[in-house]
C-alpha cells in the first residue's frame, strides 16, 4: 500500500535516446522495462533517496545504484558505452563512481 509523501518513482530524461538508454541500461544493469508507446518507458528497480546540502544549486538529482562489486560493475558500465565522470573514490559509507548514461544523465554506483 503506497504511503502519503513516500517517494516512490523516479523520472529520468531520455530525450531522443529512449532505445539507446533502454539498451545501455538492460546491458549494465540487467533492468528490464515496460514500453507505454513510442516515448515512454518504465522500469522497476527499487528506490530510496537523501538530499545533499554540499551540491551545487542548479545540480540535478542523482541516481545512486548500489553494486556488490564496483570494479565488476564500472567494466560492465564501460562496456555498454557509459562515459565515466568520476572514477571510483571513497565517500563517508563507502565507494563510488558516477557516470553519464547515452541520454546525458549523470548516474552513481556505489558499494560498501
Amino acid at each position: 500500500m503506497r504511503k502519503d509523501g513516500k517517494l516512490d518513482y523516479l523520472e529520468m530524461q531520455a530525450a531522443g535516446a529512449i532505445d539507446s538508454v533502454k539498451s545501455f541500461y538492460s546491458a549494465a544493469f540487467g533492468w528490464t522495462f515496460t514500453d507505454y508507446g513510442p516515448r515512454y518507458s518504465a522500469f522497476s528497480e527499487g528506490l530510496d533517496g537523501g538530499f545533499d546540502a554540499s551540491a551545487a544549486q542548479d545540480a540535478k538529482p542523482l541516481p545512486v545504484l548500489y553494486s556488490a562489486d564496483l570494479e565488476r560493475t564500472l567494466r560492465l558500465v564501460e562496456d555498454a558505452g557509459a562515459t565515466i565522470k568520476r572514477p571510483i573514490f571513497d565517500f563517508p559509507g563507502g565507494r563510488r563512481f558516477h557516470f553519464t548514461d547515452p541520454a546525458g544523465n549523470e548516474v552513481a554506483v556505489w558499494a560498501e
